[in-house]
């Protein structure tokens, strides 16, 4: 069920948001001029400007003879979730951006593919700038102070964090048994440096008396410390677009439904109800548009049957495959408008094979594209081999 709060406070962030109108104007200036380019035109909504712009940092593969990942964010294949690279050859700029695009996703009702780990939500809204001028830029001072715990890593790196406890609950001499001091051992392209995590950690060992505050001091370094310079102008950026109070009135969990949208179960029968329909056209001359086509044109009741009746881990891969997301928005099903086109001239005449071709999605638009099928049977052969053949936007 959708959030009554949660749409009134959204309401009031794009209202506060609009104090900052400059700042959003040359956010999307500078989206602007990386999609259009010298050409001056596009066929991108502002949904795939930030859709493309935020999955363009996603991780490079590994580099011959590094074992560290060097793009803006690394991911952690047990949590499934990303979090800010340290060793990022990325200037505070480019974060700066990807922080002002989360916001714009927020202000648009875009849904993001970004699976940062709940905690960096609370960081985020623990570093919510206190407004003391009219001014819609934010201000140094934060409202909160964030505290960091094992939890915390464990909702990152859940490994890491488990041998971090089975310290903590060791019965025998930690010093003699972990031979560790305080300092983080950390790899930066191929290269592995202790860092001290306190003056004179690296001849301070690890002990039964000071283990509680090695692991306070190590989780706090990686999550905090650690990414200080990638934060920063990722949290500027952020706050330059949802300024205003009415952020600080969020729980952080909101923060993430708004960016991520909702993994409830899908509602196919809303996204039905408010689907629109395009090009779909009668087969005799002179060929005007059907009136209804979901009444009385086969193939789109055969897709919404097929949507309908798949188990829900394949309907969200469908709905993944139309919207590039397989979320909905945090606002309702209904804010889902899918756009079912007829492919061709849109008269189901079949010219040129076109029944033997793939459905076709247009992520930036919400729109998929079907051909005159001839049978329930082909369309979702052809649509679930689409479905899984396919690659869309995301970040990892």
């Amino acid at each position: 069920m959708v959030s009554a709060r949660l749409v009134k406070l959204l309401a009031k962030v794009k209202k506060s948001s609009r104090k900052a109108c400059v700042s959003i104007s040359l956010a999307k200036k500078g989206l602007m001029q990386v999609a259009y380019g010298k050409s001056g035109s596009s066929c991108w909504s502002e949904t795939s400007l930030i859709q493309i712009m935020v999955s363009a940092s996603r991780f490079r593969p590994k580099t011959q003879g590094y074992s560290q990942r060097v793009g803006m964010f690394l991911y952690d294949d047990d949590s499934h979730t990303c979090y800010f690279n340290p060793n990022a050859f990325e200037t505070s700029d480019q974060y700066y951006l990807v922080g002002a695009l989360l916001g714009l996703a927020i202000y648009n009702s875009t849904i993001l593919d970004v699976a940062l780990p709940p905690f960096a939500y609370r960081k985020l809204l623990a570093a919510t700038p206190t407004p003391t001028t009219t001014s819609p830029v934010p201000t140094v001072s934060t409202r909160g102070h964030m505290t960091y715990t094992l939890k915390d890593l464990a909702e990152y790196r859940p490994t890491l964090a488990a041998g971090l406890q089975q310290m903590l609950d060791y019965d025998g001499d930690v010093e003699t048994t972990y031979c560790r001091d305080f300092v983080a051992s950390v790899e930066r392209y191929g290269t592995v440096t202790d860092v001290p995590l306190c003056p004179g950690g690296a001849k301070k060992p690890v002990t039964n008396a000071n283990r509680h505050e090695f692991v306070e001091l190590y989780v706090r370094y990686l999550l905090d410390t650690a990414v200080a310079r990638q934060f920063e102008p990722f949290k500027r950026g952020f706050f330059t677009v949802c300024a205003g109070n009415a952020l600080s009135l969020f729980r952080a969990e909101e923060i993430e439904l708004l960016v991520r949208g909702s993994d409830e179960a899908l509602d196919i029968d809303s996204l039905r109800a408010v689907a629109v329909y395009e090009n779909w056209r009668s087969a005799n001359p002179p060929h005007n548009l059907i009136p209804s086509p979901a009444d009385t044109v086969p193939v789109i009741q055969w897709f919404w049957d097929f949507f309908g009746s798949a188990d829900p881990q394949d309907q969200r891969k469908l709905l993944s495959f139309i919207t590039g997301s397989d979320r909905i928005p945090a606002v309702g099903a209904t804010n889902l408008i899918l756009r079912i086109q007829a492919g061709g001239d849109g008269t189901g005449r079949a010219g040129d094979n076109d029944n033997e071709r793939f459905p076709v999605a247009r992520t930036c638009f919400n729109m998929l594209v079907l051909w005159p099928y001839s049978s329930r049977q082909q369309l979702q052969e052809k649509l679930w081999r689409a479905v899984l053949e396919s690659e869309g936007f995301g970040l990892k």
